[in-house]
């Protein structure tokens, strides 16, 4: 691994940082989640009617997924409180020091026609859903080659990854990382970019868990940690 240092590195990571705080603590980020409820099947959600009658501060939105034993469309709502609880004992998320070291680059190749792969999620109670893979990602890493999943998230290669520093100085269930095009067939994971997936701020995330190919043998010590509180907060819910 190796990878030159500079100070428009440093000062690009620290400006994705401040964005992050930004995101996770805006009234519909992942702190603000309060709720997220399943309607029954093949009930359409009703925006106006849900509503109604909130108090200040709350917003509510639909969302949608496929039923893992129907295959039909599940419809839900979500409820984002910007004086949530979890976003008034929030401190920080704490981080590896940047290090230019864990600015990988490696080789893209697409899958004609993409794939399907199944990724266990955290909610599911060991059930899976399949997200579209469009590529490998084939990079090498401490002598050790990998050849990695990343979805397609709206347009964007997200890359669910697990390492030996889960559940002991990083979330328990693995970090997400987004993979930037270089090329038409290369692509850069920067770690020190990595960072904890929505269900570490909020319990009404259902996340997705990193594959067996997507886990890494040594510690990836760059990236987010896990989110401080105040107030014994996290130790609470």
């Amino acid at each position: 691994m190796s990878a030159p240092g500079s100070d428009s590195g440093m000062a690009a990571w620290q400006e994705w940082r401040a964005d992050r705080r930004l995101s996770v603590t805006a009234p519909t980020g992942n702190l603000a989640l309060v709720e997220t409820r399943w309607l029954p099947a093949g009930e359409l959600p009703d925006l106006d009617a849900a509503r109604a009658d909130l108090p200040d501060g709350v917003t509510v939105t639909a969302l949608e997924r496929t039923d893992m034993v129907t295959g039909e469309p599940e419809h839900g709502l979500r409820f984002w409180d910007a004086n949530s609880p979890a976003l008034n004992a929030f401190e920080r998320v704490d981080t590896f020091p940047y290090d230019p070291a864990w600015v990988l680059d490696a080789t893209y190749t697409p899958v004609e026609g993409a794939r399907s792969v199944a990724f266990e999620h955290l909610r599911d109670n060991g059930g899976t859903r399949d997200k579209v893979v469009p590529g490998d990602i084939a990079v090498t890493v401490d002598g050790t080659e990998y050849t990695l999943s990343a979805f397609d998230d709206d347009g964007t290669l997200l890359l669910v990854f697990g390492d030996p520093t889960n559940g002991s100085g990083t979330y328990g269930a693995g970090r997400f990382l987004f993979v930037e095009h270089t090329g038409e067939d290369r692509v850069r994971l920067d770690f020190n970019r990595a960072f904890v997936p929505p269900c570490g701020f909020s319990d009404q995330y259902n996340c997705p868990m990193p594959p067996r190919q997507n886990r890494f043998h040594l510690p990836v010590e760059a990236g987010e940690k896990l989110p401080v509180f105040r107030d014994g907060f996290a130790d609470q819910h």
